[in-house]
Parts: structure tokens; C-alpha cells; sequence
């Protein structure tokens, strides 16, 4: 089965081999890379065919995947500019987990936000799961900033490493609940409507 999410300006899809150069292109820089825990650097173009076919296998898993894995695609330019995750899925749990990267050159312009929304948006509306944890590692003030936006809040830290660098930081981890999330939906069409 495929799934793909589209939003104003992007789609959430799988990854093909067509994606292959946009992925070193985005993953081979290391300002990105550091943030990131299973990112090696430099990143070959093994790496995103690894990726890619690790992707695939994982897609034609059945009904019930442990993980969905998506391509964003720019819609103006039909153009590959990061990654985001919905993977660690545990059914019976109702939990599932993820991240995000966006290419340097389309970073600040929103792009994040708008497909880590959509993929909440998935996961407790279309999948029925009930929570969400993240995290970031120690430094990444952007990502803290969009997750806080989206209702995240932080609950506990762990150390952990980058792979790209190899330093050892910390990784702050993050949850957002289903109960929450759809109290902050209620909230903003609440107040949509009462700005008509």
C-alpha cells in the first residue's frame, strides 16, 4: 500500500531511486548532518541507496508497518528537500516516533513545520495512535522551537551520539499526546471562528 500526504506546498510520499542525489545532496553536510543520530558523514550515495531500498522493504511490509518513511517533495518544483519519519510504531502501545531533516537551502521557510504537522496529522487522525516521542540533540534550538510550536513539550534526557561527528551530547526527548494535540486543534477552530 502507499501512502503519501500532501499539504499546501509539499508531498509526503516514498522514496524512489530517483531521490538518490537529492538525498546526498541534502544528508552530505555536515551542519545538518550533526543533529542528526544514525547520519553518517560524509554520506555516499551507497548510503542513500541503502536507504532507499531499506525504505521500500519497509512499505511492502502489509497492512500494520512498524514505520513510514517519506520523501518531502517541494510541489512548485517537483524537487526532493528533506526527510521526515513516522517509524518505532508499536500498535498495541498506540506510540510511534520520528524525525525530520530539511536540506540547509529550504531551512526557516516553514517547510519543516508543514510536513512534521502533516505527520502528526497521520498518526492520530488516519492511525489512531495516542502518542508521539521525539527529541533533539542538545543545541538544536530550530528543532526545539518547532516541536514546542506543534505541543511538544519535553520530558526527559538521555546521553546519546551523533554519528556524522561522533561527539556525545545529549538527546532531549519530547512526547506530544493525542489528547493534546486534538485540544490545540479545538482551540485554533475555535478561534478561527470566532475571528469570522
Amino acid at each position: 500500500m502507499v501512502t503519501t500526504i500532501e499539504t499546501p506546498r509539499l508531498n509526503l510520499r516514498p522514496w524512489r531511486e530517483d531521490d538518490i542525489e537529492q538525498i546526498v545532496l541534502g544528508l552530505n553536510d555536515l551542519q545538518l548532518a550533526k543533529w542528526l543520530a544514525f547520519v553518517p558523514h560524509p554520506y555516499s550515495t551507497s548510503d542513500a541507496e541503502n536507504w532507499v531500498r531499506r525504505c521500500q522493504a519497509i512499505a511492502s511490509t502489509g497492512d500494520r508497518p512498524t514505520a513510514y518513511e517519506f520523501a518531502i517533495e517541494l510541489k512548485a518544483e517537483r524537487k526532493v528537500i528533506g526527510g521526515v519519519s513516522l517509524n518505532k510504531i508499536d500498535w498495541s502501545a498506540g506510540t510511534g516516533g520520528g524525525g525530520i531533516w530539511i536540506a540547509t537551502p529550504y531551512q526557516g521557510l516553514g517547510y519543516g513545520r508543514e510536513a512534521f504537522d502533516a505527520k502528526i496529522r497521520f498518526a492520530f487522525r488516519d492511525l489512531g495512535l495516542t502518542k508521539l516521542v521525539n527529541g533533539y540533540f542538545d543545541g538544536n534550538e530550530n528543532s526545539w522551537a518547532m516541536q514546542r510550536k506543534l505541543g511538544y513539550r519535553r520530558v526527559t534526557e538521555t546521553p546519546s551520539r551523533s554519528m556524522a561527528d561522533g561527539r556525545q551530547t545529549i538527546e532531549h526527548v519530547t512526547m506530544l499526546l493525542r489528547s493534546d494535540w486534538q485540544d490545540r486543534q479545538d482551540h485554533t477552530s475555535d478561534r478561527v471562528r470566532s475571528e469570522a
